[in-house]
């Protein structure tokens, strides 16, 4: 290793060490290409939740029952609005 370094002996001379820093960015910018297009990608809903099931008003009342907006009561009433009206696809078994 040490004849590599050496610019006098007929070795590359020192700008061989800044070959692993070059390989080192290239890598860096491949995965930062990679997360980024990952991002985009998914959005801010996040990876597995198609748009339009994340934006559903059965979600939706799922999301205000869970952070306590309503009550269990008022979620049932609620989901069976929705099921006469969007078909939920729940076959009536609540």
């Amino acid at each position: 290793m040490q004849t590599l370094a050496h610019f006098g002996d007929g070795g590359p001379g020192p700008w061989i060490l800044l070959l692993p820093l070059v390989w080192a960015l290239l890598v860096g910018v491949g995965v930062g290409a990679a997360l980024l297009r990952r991002t985009v990608r998914h959005g801010r809903r996040g990876p597995g939740r198609p748009a339009e099931e994340a934006d559903s008003p059965v979600a939706v009342l799922g999301r205000r029952f869970a952070s306590g907006e309503i009550d269990e009561d008022e979620y049932w009433r609620r989901l069976s609005v929705l099921d006469e009206r969007f078909g939920g696809g729940r076959g009536g078994a609540v």
